[in-house]
């Protein structure tokens, strides 16, 4: 499934995108409930179900949207007219839906440095033999289509490409064979990096958390449609020229490892995001430098997940 989280007409709630539409989860889970015969079916729905991506997964609520979804797929195909009526479907191409960030507010955003052996030499640095961590703060997510503002303050903005990991059930301490069992699912991140803040100091977060910096989806696709996270082509393109180009299997710490690590620090819940770090092609690395500008337009194509697209804008 292709989870969204999304805004139509003045309210927002999580969806999945299924072909050219999308079902409502809390209204397609209410629906059944009320086919059960089940009381306060709307408000046990939101319950169980809630309009948050983090939310649903901290209720365990996955596997109670996938049956909802089924279920609603099975009335559009029967009678779309009213399921449409009823709130639970709504076309994509709608001019009044727009997909927001698929989650706006993880408790923890982890992201990984130097996770690429070729990104490590262009950086001049050497193969960690652990995990280089930094995090991100929510404030610095935005969604697709929406613009990366060049803040007035930073003259080397640059993209990153990224597979991220959403986590579907809390751990700690997981061994690596069954890391993969906690993920729920699996997205695009662009680490938006300020260089010039960045490499101010040892420490990298100043120059990664700038606030609404950060594009993140365009959706989510559940676990079950990606078997092998270390097996997915990643690429990026400004204004239609491609400056990265790889496969996750060039991944120096693959994804289990890298959550089991995580895991070692602190206790992973529904919801966090870890970010896997970008393959070689950065535009600091490039000779001349290729930071972004005012007009650019950024995509990350992650292979079985999809493309995450946004503008760049100079800071009003």
């Amino acid at each position: 499934m292709r989870l969204v989280s999304y805004r139509y007409r003045g309210w927002s709630s999580v969806g999945v995108l299924d072909d050219d539409t999308v079902i409502d989860i809390p209204k397609a889970y209410a629906e059944l409930l009320r086919r059960r015969g089940v009381a306060d079916a709307e408000g046990r729905a939101l319950a169980e179900c809630p309009p948050d991506l983090v939310e649903l997964l901290r209720r365990d609520g996955l596997g109670r949207a996938t049956e909802a979804v089924a279920a609603a797929k099975d009335l559009l195909a029967r009678d779309r007219q009213a399921a449409e009526a009823a709130g639970l479907a709504l076309p994509a191409g709608d001019p009044h839906l727009r997909l927001l960030a698929p989650l706006s507010r993880p408790d923890k955003i982890i992201c990984l440095g130097l996770n690429y052996a070729d990104h490590a030499a262009e950086s001049g640095a050497a193969v960690p033999d652990y995990p280089e961590l930094f995090n991100k703060f929510p404030s610095s997510l935005i969604g697709p289509g929406e613009p990366i503002v060049l803040p007035r303050v930073s003259q080397q903005v640059d993209y990153e490409a990224e597979l991220a990991v959403v986590i579907g059930r809390p751990g700690r301490y997981l061994e690596e064979s069954r890391a993969l069992e906690h993920v729920a699912g699996y997205t695009i991140l662009n680490d938006i990096s300020m260089r010039d803040f960045q490499f101010r100091g040892r420490q990298w977060m100043q120059g990664k958390t700038f606030d609404r910096s950060t594009p993140l989806g365009p959706w989510v696709v559940t676990a079950d449609e990606v078997p092998d996270p270390q097996a997915l082509e990643i690429s990026c393109e400004v204004n239609g020229e491609r400056l990265q180009h790889s496969n996750t299997r060039e991944q120096i710490f693959s994804v289990a490892r890298v959550v089991a690590y995580i895991s070692q620090i602190v206790a992973l819940e529904p919801g966090d995001v870890i970010a896997t770090g970008t393959p070689a092609g950065v535009g600091f690395a490039r000779k001349p430098p290729r930071f972004l500008r005012p007009g650019d337009v950024v995509r990350v194509t992650v292979e079985r997940i999809g493309t995450l697209e946004n503008p760049v804008v100079a800071e009003a």
